[in-house]
Order: C-alpha cells, then sequence, then structure tokens
C-alpha cells in the first residue's frame, strides 16, 4: 500500500519561509518522478513543483520560480519543498504526489496516481 505523508506546513508570515517534507513508502522510491500541488479554498489543484527520478530535473509553476526549490532525497524516500519569499498568496493545502510508475517528471494533474493527504500553508500578510 503506497503511502505519501506530507509535513511541515504552518503559519508564517509574508516573506517568510518553510520547509515541507513528504516522506514515501510502499513503492520503490526512486523509480517514481514526484510533484507537489497545492489547492487553496476555492480553487482548483494546481501544481507547484516537479522533480524527476533522479532529483537533476526540476519543473515549477511560473508563479514560484525563484522562491521554491524542490529536492529529493532517494535514500531517505523524501521529496521536500523550501519554500522562500512566502506570499499570501501561497497560503493553501500542499500536496504531495506521485506520477505513475517510470513517469518522467510532469505537471499534468492526471499524471499523478498517488496522493498525500495534504498539509496546510497559511501565510499572514
Amino acid at each position: 500500500q503506497v503511502q505519501l505523508v506530507e509535513s511541515g506546513g504552518g503559519l508564517v508570515q509574508a516573506g517568510g519561509s518553510l520547509r515541507l517534507s513528504c516522506v514515501a513508502s510502499g513503492l520503490t522510491f526512486s523509480s517514481y518522478a514526484m510533484g507537489w500541488f497545492r489547492q487553496a479554498p476555492g480553487k482548483e489543484r494546481e501544481f507547484v513543483a516537479g522533480t524527476n527520478r533522479a532529483g537533476d530535473s526540476m519543473i515549477y509553476v511560473d508563479s514560484v520560480k525563484g522562491r521554491f526549490t524542490i529536492s529529493r532525497d532517494n535514500a531517505k524516500n523524501m521529496v521536500s519543498l523550501q519554500m522562500n519569499s512566502l506570499k499570501p498568496e501561497d497560503t493553501a493545502t500542499y500536496y504531495c504526489a506521485a506520477p505513475s510508475l517510470l513517469r518522467g517528471v510532469t505537471a499534468r494533474y492526471e499524471d499523478y496516481r498517488y496522493w498525500g493527504q495534504g498539509t496546510q500553508v497559511t501565510v499572514s500578510s
């Protein structure tokens, strides 16, 4: 049974930083690209960042480029999202996700098969 468990969310002031982590179990982690999505109240879930299986290719939504960094540690079955210069519009529930086995890094929601339960990030102005 695949499980993705996020942690690290919280309340932070605008301009601050948070680091989200996601630990995976029940799958061969190094065989999966990984991604982070977010969903704000009343809005659709949107792609934030993704990394390939090796962790040497990353993609980001334009709104977070230069502020967020995705990384992974295959030895620890972990993917992280370092979020700097946070803005109130970054407030959302953040989800870790894995696409189908051996798929490359992707921003497409429909490519993702496994999802975590989410962690709340709130940025106050």
